[in-house]
């Protein structure tokens, strides 16, 4: 996938650049697999704003994708790569033998008409979704499951892939995109392949409005703000933190600050992402 850029007819021009979407299929997509996204603007079912610098934002419809992968051994038609608004990565349209179409991304090197088959005994190649015990070690795979049926949690956003390292005691070792190493249950499935459009992190955004088209408002630095709004602020002129380190607006510290909860899953995590 290449990156498109402008002339600079503006100050903004100058600087943006978007994916070059000619080859997508220039179709409307699937109507019985879309469903209505109501905007949240960052506030929970209280009101109450718990995600800073959200709201407004093109009106979007969400495309139904199927990350479980569940219909087996039957084979289904690649008709369309679209664009998906509610992800990085493409979407690929494909129709099953007995008619069933739905959703599944894009992987690097599906071109409409290729086929693609989910189950124990199908090929590898990318598109295809197997248990990680039916894939060989070493095979790069996306769309992985965490929990068996849960559907597929890792490795779902454009560019990305993780490797299967090893396979023993009913676990599959995965390296994933941060560097994490990993332990999952060999019966949870993935697909074979690196999730396309991988030059989606190459793009620049060049003004602020097309941010604003996301869904995102304005940030403001901690810093220029007065000493009841933030605990960077105040001072004559430009100041420091004034503390050991920089924290949130609510005085948490905001580098190095453990925040995981999960701690179930700990013996699972053989290697972090930061190497400890």
């Amino acid at each position: 996938m290449a990156i498109k850029n402008y002339k600079p007819t503006s100050p903004a021009r100058r600087n943006m650049s978007v994916t070059d979407y000619s080859v997508l299929s220039k179709v409307a997509p699937e109507k019985s697999l879309l469903a209505p996204l109501n905007k949240k603007s960052g506030r929970n079912s209280y009101g109450r704003i718990t995600v800073r610098h959200r709201g407004g934002g093109n009106r979007n419809k969400y495309r139904l994708i199927d990350f479980k992968r569940q219909k087996f051994d039957v084979e289904a038609t690649v008709k369309t790569i679209e664009y998906d608004p509610n992800r990085s990565a493409h979407i690929a349209l494909i129709e099953y033998t007995d008619g069933t179409k739905s959703y599944i991304t894009a992987p690097v090197g599906l071109k409409v008409g290729d086929t693609v088959v989910a189950g124990p005994n199908a090929d590898i190649k990318p598109g295809n979704a197997l248990p990680l015990v039916n894939i060989p070690v070493g095979t790069f795979i996306h769309n992985i499951e965490l929990y068996p049926g849960k559907g597929a949690q890792l490795a779902r956003s454009a560019g990305n892939m993780a490797q299967l390292m090893a396979k023993e005691n009913h676990l599959a070792l995965l390296r994933l995109p941060s560097g994490e190493l990993r332990n999952v249950p060999e019966n949870c499935m993935a697909t074979i392949g690196q999730v396309g459009n991988i030059d989606h992190e190459n793009v620049k955004i060049g003004k602020a409005g097309r941010k604003r088209h996301m869904g995102w408002r304005p940030t403001v630095r901690g810093s220029v703000m007065n000493p009841n709004d933030h605990p960077h602020g105040g001072g004559e002129g430009k100041s420091p933190v004034g503390r050991p380190g920089p924290v949130t607006p609510w005085g948490k510290p905001a580098l190095g600050y453990k925040t995981r909860k999960n701690t179930r899953s700990n013996k699972l995590i053989i290697k972090r992402r930061n190497g400890k």
